[in-house]
């Protein structure tokens, strides 16, 4: 049968706003993919400074600089947050992949875990550090 309501309804569920209101797993989900992408500059930068370090000291000393800076402070920072963010995520994923951790409530408890305790880790690492 043809679906005579086509026109009215949502055409993806990634319409936040009047159609779509987001939740903690959609959140989180959406926060691991950023995050994995977002490390993706931290290592670019890694291994621009390593590169460097084998060309010459004046090369060097450029990219250097640049991880020295404000720039690369927070990128580093950012990093550190997004390694355990993906970390503490994965353990969920594992949980979710034994079974467990599927009643509505576990699953906001998971979820603020996962984005509570990353940034609790991050604030300890960069305290160490």
């Amino acid at each position: 049968m043809a679906d005579v309501n086509r026109g009215n309804r949502p055409l993806s569920p990634f319409m936040i706003g009047p159609y779509y209101r987001p939740q903690i797993n959609s959140i989180t989900s959406i926060l691991t993919r950023i995050t994995g992408n977002g490390l993706i500059v931290a290592i670019l930068l890694i291994v621009w400074w390593l590169l460097a370090a084998a060309t010459s000291a004046e090369y060097f000393a450029v990219a250097d600089a640049v991880v020295r800076s404000w720039f690369g402070k927070l990128v580093f920072a950012a990093s550190i947050w997004a390694v355990w963010y993906h970390y503490l995520a994965g353990l969920r994923h594992l949980w979710y992949d034994s079974g467990r951790g599927f009643e509505i409530a576990e699953i906001r408890r998971l979820g603020w875990g996962v984005i509570l305790g990353s940034l609790g880790l991050t604030l300890i690492t960069i305290t160490i550090l």
